[in-house]
């Protein structure tokens, strides 16, 4: 199933090569298809996924190359299953809610089906060198979506996007590399690599963690390597800011797990430096998304601080952390969806992503309005939004390890609440000065499939804050197994 699964999009994206370039209704139709066949493959397994069982699940592998311990081997856990739902629910919403100019359509479905692929390939793999072709893999469609698609500083930003990931991917390779050499049988297998990098002394646990940590954090947006998201939210087409936002930084968040439960002994010796990395991430993205008067930098930044909150509950090492470590990457995945998915569509109307270009927006558009308005509420986990019961979660795992240190989360939601007020006031207002002002131009509000692709993120976001269990259900037994390997931390 999951080779199926991993191939669909892929045979898509070849599919939509070979149809003419003059039909993009037609281009837009197969692309759409792949991706809701692709939904609905993976949506299909949860009855099929034994949420009681931590093992991995739908396993199945094919040998490469035997003398280099290398497989084609995929499977799922609680984490990566649900990453795997979270991923083929997002490139659907892009589909649905952005189109491209006829000029580009080919280009633009074909790079979304095969960064699809290597997305769900992150998530399935299941041996380190796979994983890593895979991680490498996600750079061509997203280089060319930017550099071909994007604004005006396209060429500068999809630089900047590949010369910070492929720097990090250099300092992972080296990892894996050494954790090979010191893996039973040289096997590239996870597994086999876990038990490997457990028996090493600490300091060279240490030591191949900073390599992948570092590859992982680039991804992530960890200050202070996360110089690459602001310039490329900013000028990447709108449905590359949503994917990118939505699951390639949970892809560098689901590598620092692994990495956290691959190498334990490094995981203990580093937790007092990520606990504060961690920290000056959080208090620095949420600063910056405050001072922004640019709506998708400050959510860049906003993002930023997000991602911190995954960090901060990987940190605990402790199985109530963890769940909320993954519940805050899932949570995110839709609530910044959502927001990113809206800033993407008023800026074409609007022509700009200024903040006073929103002004009034209430009275334009008030559909549109609304659906900012709960964005906002969600990205700051507002009770009601699987947010709140991601950080609820990682502040009762984290007060289990710090005490009231874990504070410092309250503060970051407070700056966060900060910004959202404000924008959410530029959007109620009126004219300031009705004598001198003109009133802003009307604009066209949410279409139907825009309405429907916002709704469904909407949907997720609400009803897992008020129905948090299956999800906390399939995140449970995996969590509990990540806070079992360091025993009496929590």
């Amino acid at each position: 199933m999951l080779r199926v699964l991993l191939l669909l999009p892929l045979a898509g994206a070849l599919l939509v090569g070979l149809l003419p370039r003059k039909r993009p209704d037609l281009l837009w139709r197969v692309a759409f298809a792949t991706a809701m066949a692709t939904l609905l493959l993976a949506w299909g397994q949860i009855a099929n996924f034994d949420i009681g069982s931590a093992d991995i699940q739908f396993f199945e592998t094919h040998t490469w190359n035997p003398r280099l311990g290398s497989a084609f081997s995929l499977g799922v856990d609680g984490l990566s299953f649900a990453l795997v739902l979270l991923a083929t629910l997002l490139i659907v919403v892009a589909l649905l809610a952005f189109r491209v100019p006829d000029r580009g359509a080919k280009l633009y479905y074909v790079l979304l089906l095969m960064l699809e692929t290597a997305a769900l390939g992150v998530f399935m793999a299941r041996d380190w060198s796979l994983f890593y072709v895979f991680w490498e893999m996600t750079l061509i469609p997203l280089f060319f979506l930017i550099e071909r698609l994007g604004g005006a500083q396209r060429q500068r930003a999809a630089l900047n996007f590949v010369l910070y990931t492929m720097g990090g991917s250099v300092f992972m390779l080296v990892a894996l590399l050494l954790l090979y050499d010191a893996a039973p049988g040289h096997s590239f297998d996870m597994l086999s690599m876990a038990t490997g990098g457990g028996s090493l002394a600490t300091d060279k646990q240490v030591l191949i963690f900073l390599g992948l940590f570092i590859g992982f954090a680039v991804k992530m947006g960890v200050f202070p390597l996360h110089g690459w998201m602001p310039l490329v939210y900013a000028e990447a087409p709108a449905a590359v800011t949503l994917i990118s936002s939505g699951i390639l930084l949970k892809m560098g968040a689901y590598g620092i797990l692994r990495a956290v439960t691959t190498l334990p002994g490094a995981a203990i010796a580093l937790q007092q430096s990520l606990t504060i990395l961690a920290f000056v991430s959080l208090l620095y993205g949420a600063l910056l998304a405050w001072k922004s008067r640019n709506l998708v930098v400050m959510a860049a930044y906003a993002s930023i601080s997000h991602m911190a909150v995954v960090l901060l509950g990987t940190a605990t090492l402790n199985a109530t952390g963890i769940t909320g470590a993954a519940l805050q990457m899932l949570g995110h995945g839709l609530a910044a969806g959502l927001l990113f998915l809206l800033l993407g569509l008023l800026a074409e109307r609007l022509g700009s992503r200024e903040l006073v270009a929103f002004e009034g927006l209430l009275h334009r558009a008030p559909r549109f309005a609304g659906l900012l308005i709960l964005a906002l509420v969600g990205s700051i986990g507002l009770p009601g939004t699987i947010g709140f019961i991601s950080e609820l979660q990682v502040m009762a795992g984290g007060y289990a390890r710090w005490g009231g240190a874990i504070a410092l989360l309250s503060v970051a939601v407070l700056i966060g609440a900060a910004y959202c007020l404000r924008v959410t006031n530029v959007v109620i207002s009126t004219r300031a000065k009705p004598d001198t002002k003109p009133d802003p131009a009307p604009i066209a509000d949410l279409g139907h499939a825009e309405a429907v692709a916002a709704g469904i993120l909407l949907t997720g976001m609400f009803g897992l804050g008020f129905f948090p269990m299956p999800l906390l259900e399939l995140l449970g037994q995996t969590a509990a197994a990540m806070g079992r390997l360091f025993g009496g931390m929590a």
